[in-house]
């Protein structure tokens, strides 16, 4: 079980995959630990409003 081993974290590693072995996000230990903390939605400014032209 080494390099060659698709089923292995050694094998999903070499060869750069993913899958229940070598998983992307980490779920946390505990059941009943709090929700990650998350940040608001960056809010955008309004665009200054066109100069008039005076005649």
């Amino acid at each position: 079980m080494g390099k060659g081993d698709r089923k292995t974290r050694r094998g999903k590693t070499y060869r750069s995959s993913y899958g229940n072995t070598r998983a992307h996000s980490v779920k946390p230990a505990v059941a009943g630990a709090g929700a990650a903390v998350t940040k608001p939605a960056a809010v955008k400014k309004a665009a200054p409003a066109p100069k008039k032209k005076s005649a």
